[in-house]
């Protein structure tokens, strides 16, 4: 499957819907959280190698906006796990290439979790290899509404006209507002929507779906994703002429 990837045609900008955990490890008789732990690991090996073959962004959707209603148990380990992770492996971390980014609401953190992410934050962000960003807290659209509150007091303040308003403006006041239109969405564990995710940003994304859990999308996975994807024909609302 490698040889068929033109490295030539990788995709600048990738998102992943991080899907299956739980049903992986129950599919193993493990309690949910091994799954969560797998696919955190998982999401270090993905992300390698993403940066190993030029992918510049890496979006990944680690916790949503509704996932506060899960059981009280899983919600305190995906809100405490994150920091033993990174107690362990920081060091390796602040070494690569890859910059890490958080997006999302930031006012339902405990302070523990907060200086983590300003740290990483500030830490990596002079690095030059992979931006891999994670939504955490991160909803679709929680996202919009505030970009339209923001928009909405430019205008109230006098410092935009309405009729300058443009879908630009809008992009412009997102989240990920210094990123490059995304390129592909994948989605790995069977499921068919998009769950709130990126919806502004997959406009004209190719999107990709899998059967595999996001525990065992490995590189070959990951290989077969973005070579679906050089075999798409992007149009973008055009024709593509394909007799030339």
């Amino acid at each position: 499957m490698q040889n068929n990837l033109n490295l030539n045609a990788i995709p600048k900008h990738i998102a992943i819907i991080l899907d299956g955990n739980g049903r992986w490890a129950k599919k193993r008789l493990l309690p949910r959280n091994i799954g969560h732990r797998k696919g955190a690991y998982n999401l270090k090996d993905i992300a390698i190698e993403c940066n190993n073959i030029g992918i510049k962004y890496l979006t990944v959707y680690c916790f949503s906006t509704e996932n506060w209603k899960r059981p009280q148990p899983e919600v305190n380990y995906l809100m405490t796990a994150p920091l033993r992770y990174y107690k362990k492996y920081k060091d390796k971390i602040f070494s690569s290439s890859i910059k890490i980014k958080v997006i999302g609401r930031r006012d339902r953190f405990t302070k523990d979790f907060l200086d983590m992410i300003n740290e990483v934050e500030e830490k990596t962000k002079d690095h030059n290899g992979l931006i891999l960003t994670l939504c955490v807290d991160y909803g679709s659209y929680d996202e919009i509404t505030t970009a339209v509150k923001e928009i909405a007091l430019e205008v109230k303040n006098g410092n935009l006209n309405i009729e300058d308003i443009t879908s630009d403006t809008i992009t412009n006041h997102l989240f990920t507002k210094d990123y490059p239109p995304l390129d592909l969405m994948i989605r790995t564990s069977g499921e068919y929507r998009i769950s709130n995710f990126l919806l502004w940003q997959m406009a004209y994304s190719e999107l990709y779906f899998t059967d595999v859990l996001w525990p065992d999308f490995n590189k070959d996975e990951l290989i077969k994703a973005l070579v679906n994807f050089q075999n798409r024909n992007r149009r973008f609302g055009g024709l593509k002429d394909d007799s030339k």
